[in-house]
């Protein structure tokens, strides 16, 4: 085994070793023993425990920014970049589950690393930049971006972290939820979200049609209403009128 290869299987034990045990539960000696060498061999290639932990968590960091940050740009209108942000993110996670729960958990003081909020912190200036020019399209005050972007993310990110222990329903319906909350707001939730457009577009076209129906029921019960009332009212005979006083 060369070097190069005897460092990538060095990282991959003990990735999977952080990832279940954290930095204080995880030791060389376990390490070397699982890659079949000695402990001199792991300093060697990494200095001790905080040089392999701070390699571990910098390879995941610049591996799941490199996702939504390509994500998010190769998106063509705003809800599509969402849309592809949020799944980037569930599918690192679900591919990646060991890098996953290494960045959330909280980065040991001598790894040298940022952790998790500084990674969010990032994703959040690319997203601020796509913000501010979309707010200033709209006439929007551009300087509440980095405010909304925080948002977007923090949503994302904290959805992520719920969704890596449930695992149901599918990341791509997860995905949908997401992009549903934050595109349309509490007051305009789609009852069925979708990522594909085509499928959105019928879902909104099958709403349409049975609102113009239950619009239609509700006007032909009306006027069953309003003509059962002038049928009551034609029933009704008027007032005999008193004859005039008979002449003294």
């Amino acid at each position: 085994m060369t070097g190069k290869e005897r460092r990538e299987q060095l990282l991959d034990i003990s990735r999977a070793l952080f990832a279940v045990r954290g930095f204080d539960g995880t030791s060389i000696e376990e390490v070397a023993a699982r890659a079949g060498v000695s402990k001199p061999v792991v300093y060697e290639h990494f200095g001790g425990k905080e040089g392999l932990y701070a390699v571990v968590v910098d390879r995941e960091m610049e591996r799941l920014l490199a996702i939504v940050t390509r994500a998010v740009r190769e998106g063509v209108h705003y809800r599509d970049k969402l849309e592809q942000a949020a799944l980037a993110l569930l599918e690192y996670i679900e591919e990646s589950t060991d890098g996953f729960r290494i960045l959330v958990r909280d980065s040991h003081g001598t790894s040298g690393t940022g952790g998790f909020a500084s990674l969010l912190s990032e994703i959040a200036q690319q997203v601020e930049h796509i913000l501010g020019k979309e707010f200033e399209q709209r006439g929007y005050d551009d300087k509440t971006a980095p405010m909304y972007a925080q948002m977007l993310v923090g949503m994302v990110a904290l959805t992520g972290q719920w969704w890596l222990e449930a695992r149901k329903p599918r990341r791509e319906e997860v995905a949908a939820h997401v992009v549903n909350l934050a595109w349309n707001g509490l007051s305009r939730l789609e009852p069925k979200p979708y990522l594909d457009p085509k499928r959105r577009r019928k879902e909104r076209e099958k709403l349409e049609r049975r609102a113009e129906k239950a619009a239609a029921r509700a006007e032909r019960k009306s006027r069953r209403a309003e003509g059962k009332v002038d049928l009551d009212l034609e029933m009704v005979e008027p007032a005999a009128e008193l004859p005039p006083p008979a002449p003294v």
